[in-house]
C-alpha cells in the first residue's frame, strides 16, 4: 500500500487530511514537527511527503532542505498560508515538488497526491511488464499473450499498463479515471466498464485463461 507521511501540527486538519487519505486507499503516518517528521521519513521511507511549512521545532522549509541534503528524492507537497510568489519560490528552491495554499480543497490536495505519485510509479516501472503469460512492452508499446500478439488501441494499452504496475490489486473505475485515462478524455465510470470489455476480449480471443477480473460493486482486478 502507497504511504504518506504527513507532517502538520494543526491536529483537527491533519486527522481531516488523514481520513481523506485513508479513504482514497492510502495509509497515512502523521508526525506534528519537523524533527519527528525527519525522523519518519528515514525510519518508515514514505512515497510522498504532505509537509506543512510552519511546523514548529524546524520549519517546513528546512526539513525539506535537510531531507534534500540526505539524497532523499521523495515527492513532497508543502502546505502553507504564504500564497506570495516569493514564497512559492523559496518553497521550490527547497526542492519542494508542490505547493498548496491553505485554506485548502481537500480534492485538490488528494490530485496533487494521485499526480505526484503516478509520475515516480512510471519512472519506476520496469521496461517490460509481466503477469501470466500476458507481457507488455512499454518502450515498443508491443502487447503479448504467450506468442499471439495483441493489438490495442492508445487507450487500451494505457489502461493494460495501468492494471499490469497494479496486478492482484482491486482498482476502482474513479481511481482509473483518474490516474490511467488520458487527461484530455472526459469519461465515467461507464466508459471503463465498455473498455475492460474490449481489453477482456482481445486478451481472452483464443479462449486463454481469464486474467481480467470484475470484482462487482468495487471494480477490477488483473489475477490468475
Amino acid at each position: 500500500m502507497t504511504h504518506i507521511l504527513l507532517v502538520e501540527d494543526e491536529v483537527k486538519l491533519a486527522r481531516f487530511v488523514e481520513l481523506e487519505l485513508n479513504y482514497e486507499g492510502y495509509q497515512v503516518s502523521v508526525a506534528y514537527d519537523g524533527l519527528t517528521a525527519i525522523t519518519a521519513a528515514q525510519n518508515l521511507h514514505p512515497d510522498l511527503i504532505i509537509l506543512d511549512w510552519m511546523s514548529p521545532g524546524l520549519s517546513g522549509l528546512e526539513t525539506c532542505r535537510r531531507l534534500r541534503s540526505t539524497g532523499d528524492r521523495v515527492p513532497i507537497i508543502i502546505l502553507t498560508a504564504k500564497d506570495k510568489a516569493s514564497d512559492r519560490i523559496l518553497g521550490l528552491e527547497a526542492n519542494a515538488d508542490d505547493y498548496l495554499v491553505k485554506p485548502f480543497d481537500v480534492e485538490e490536495l488528494v490530485t496533487k497526491v494521485r499526480t505526484h505519485l503516478r509520475r515516480i510509479q512510471k519512472k519506476d516501472v520496469a521496461d517490460v511488464l509481466e503477469f501470466e503469460d500476458l507481457s507488455l512492452n512499454r518502450r515498443t508499446r508491443k502487447v503479448c499473450r504467450g506468442q499471439r500478439l495483441i493489438e490495442l488501441t492508445d487507450q487500451e494499452f494505457d489502461l493494460l499498463e495501468y492494471l499490469l504496475i497494479h496486478p492482484k490489486q482491486v482498482v476502482t473505475s474513479d481511481r482509473i479515471l483518474e490516474e490511467a485515462w488520458s487527461h484530455d478524455h472526459i469519461g465515467d465510470s461507464k466508459i471503463i466498464e465498455i473498455y475492460i470489455r474490449y481489453l477482456r476480449q482481445k486478451l481472452e480471443a483464443n479462449n486463454e485463461k481469464p486474467l481480467l477480473q470484475t470484482v462487482h460493486g468495487v471494480g477490477y482486478v488483473l489475477n490468475a
